[in-house]
């Protein structure tokens, strides 16, 4: 693994609360991370561990009660919402364990949409194509969402992330939807988009399996880091099988 790659991402000292009525709810407490330009990272935890609530705020969807949030060099803690929503339209991309395809869309039609919503309407239906070709369904461009198996489908929204090329794809339980062979079908296939692509990946997950495509995996438990672990990278026969 190259250790001289550069930090994409570093979260320090974040630490996150909510208020329920009269009950306080530590959701993250004192948790440093950092994301280099090309990982492969992957989150595990039960649920209730904090993970969603990392993603959220490394995605800019949620702030940090406290700590800062350090992407390329910028504290996103200091945008306004402008610049905050460029952020979360240009810098990443999105993959949910609920495809949320909408159904009277076609494939590639769904993949644009992200375009359309970023105002980046210069030959969508080409560079939909372009990224449906890249999870391999190009033939599936013109089917819609109930045409489609559930990996079709996560194949569709993770192009549909791709398709503004961001430098970094943030994925909520991508697997959790799927059968296990379908699920580990995914997961191969975004690890080989992360080193062909260069496309850094940060993956939650309950799923232990996933593990076995990273090249960091860091544990959370209520809201730690509980333990982290470099894995050597994964190799390419591993990857096609």
């Amino acid at each position: 693994m190259n250790n001289d790659r550069k930090n994409l991402i570093s979260a320090r000292d974040i630490g996150r609360t909510y208020n329920l009525g009269e009950v306080e709810v530590k959701a993250l407490v004192g948790l440093d991370l950092n994301v280099k330009e090309g990982d492969f990272l992957v989150i595990l935890g039960p649920s209730g561990s904090g993970k969603t609530t990392l993603l959220n705020i490394l995605g800019g969807i949620d702030t940090p009660s406290v700590g800062e949030v350090i992407v390329e060099g910028n504290d996103i803690g200091t945008y306004d919402e402008k610049k905050l929503s460029e952020y979360r339209r240009n810098t990443v991309g999105w993959i949910f364990q609920f495809f949320n395809l909408i159904p009277s869309l076609t494939a590639v039609e769904n993949v644009g949409l992200a375009l359309e919503m970023a105002n980046d309407r210069k030959n969508i239906m080409e560079r939909s194509q372009e990224a449906l070709e890249l999870v391999g369904i190009p033939e599936k461009s013109h089917m819609f969402p109930s045409q489609l198996s559930g990996g079709e489908q996560q194949r569709v929204a993770i192009a549909r992330s791709l398709v503004k090329k961001p430098k970094i794809v943030l994925a909520d339980e991508p697997t959790g939807n799927l059968d296990w062979a379908t699920g580990m079908k995914i997961g191969k296939l975004m690890k080989e988009l992360n080193r062909r692509e260069n496309i850094t990946f940060v993956v939650v997950s309950h799923d232990i399996s996933i593990t076995e495509i990273a090249d960091r995996v860091i544990h959370l438990m209520d809201g730690e880091i509980s333990r982290e672990k470099s894995i050597e990278p994964v190799s390419k026969k591993v990857i096609e099988q």
